[in-house]
């Protein structure tokens, strides 16, 4: 069962890999890509509607790239799933089908489910989740537990 698109869950993924390598710099874009085995370009659409959003701040310049906007534990997955769905771009989803039982039924399940969802998306923040990646050594060669937000 798919209870988030790819894109929310690469948006997800992005701004947690930002919070854990923006320091000194920020993050490239196109590092972040390789991380991810992704083409550099697939990630630029996704990267400006979270600066859009105020969740990401990019910078310009030679050593551009990305940070966060806000402390990582002021931001929560379900905002950044919101952000990534803002600008309607989906996952190769069909058609909606045009029908009294998914209009008058289904459908208002589905989104009663997914306010649900998105409520305990928002319980979690990205600072639980680079606890987690540090747990987890998702990335060995870095050291999670350098933080120094203020």
């Amino acid at each position: 069962m798919i209870l988030l698109s790819r894109r929310s869950q690469l948006a997800i993924a992005a701004v947690v890999d930002v919070a854990l390598h923006a320091r000194p710099l920020p993050v490239a874009a196109k590092a972040l890509a390789a991380r991810h085995h992704l083409p550099p370009r697939h990630l630029e659409t996704l990267l400006q509607a979270l600066v859009k959003a105020g969740i990401l701040k990019g910078v310009r310049g030679p050593r551009g790239g990305y940070e966060l906007a806000r402390e990582r534990r002021r931001i929560s997955a379900g905002e950044i799933v919101r952000a990534a769905m803002a600008d309607g771009i989906e996952d190769g989803v069909a058609p909606a089908p045009e029908s009294r039982l998914v209009e008058t039924v289904v459908q208002p399940l589905v989104d009663t489910a997914g306010q649900r969802f998105l409520a305990e998306l928002d319980s979690v923040t990205v600072d639980d989740l680079c606890r987690r990646s540090g747990e987890l050594a998702v990335f060995e060669d870095l050291n999670a537990g350098a933080d120094f937000t203020i």
